[in-house]
């Protein structure tokens, strides 16, 4: 039996990821957490630090800043729950690599197929960056888009898709 795919989607500082930890803790079993996130500068690495603190020793850290569909796939039968904090870092970390459009969409399609056939349970980490005004710069447009694809993509094989606003998950699939 396959696990559950939760989505997990809020703006920055919503509490998306407090609400993917809480989920993933309810959960039996061995718990990977999957980073996106490089430890780029002294603040940031005192960001992943704090996560670290906050997950506790239950959680087995797995650095996956680009190679995410890799990691799931290396480690199926591994584990029995994958916690991806997130998915728009990992989608930045291609971004930052310059790759076009297509080969960006074609990563994202190996993930989602990744996720799709992983048997553990996988939480899914995700910014919701359409709400806000139309970036000023193509950059900014073309990342808008994609992570928008990205949602859609992903949310379309999530059996359950929560949306949180100043810590509050709102359950918005199935509805």
């Amino acid at each position: 039996m396959k696990g559950r795919k939760i989505l997990i989607l809020g703006g920055a500082r919503s509490g998306k990821s407090r609400f993917a930890l809480q989920l993933g803790e309810k959960i039996p079993g061995k718990k990977a957490f999957l980073a996106t996130c490089p430890p780029s500068d002294p603040e940031m690495k005192e960001r992943i630090a704090q996560h670290q603190r906050e997950r506790g020793a239950s959680w087995v850290a797995v650095e996956a800043f680009s190679h995410l569909e890799e990691e799931i796939r290396k480690r199926e039968g591994e584990w029995d729950l994958l916690l991806i904090d997130c998915l728009t870092l990992w989608l930045s970390n291609w971004m930052m690599k310059e790759l076009k459009e297509g080969e960006i969409r074609e990563k994202i399609a190996g993930l989602k197929k990744a996720i799709q056939q992983s048997a553990a349970h996988v939480l899914m980490v995700s910014n919701e960056v359409g709400m806000g005004v139309v970036p000023s710069s193509s950059m900014g447009r073309d990342f808008r888009d994609l992570q928008g694809f990205l949602n859609q993509e992903i949310a379309a094989i999530a059996d359950e898709v929560y949306l949180t606003a100043a810590g509050i998950p709102i359950r918005i699939k199935p509805v």
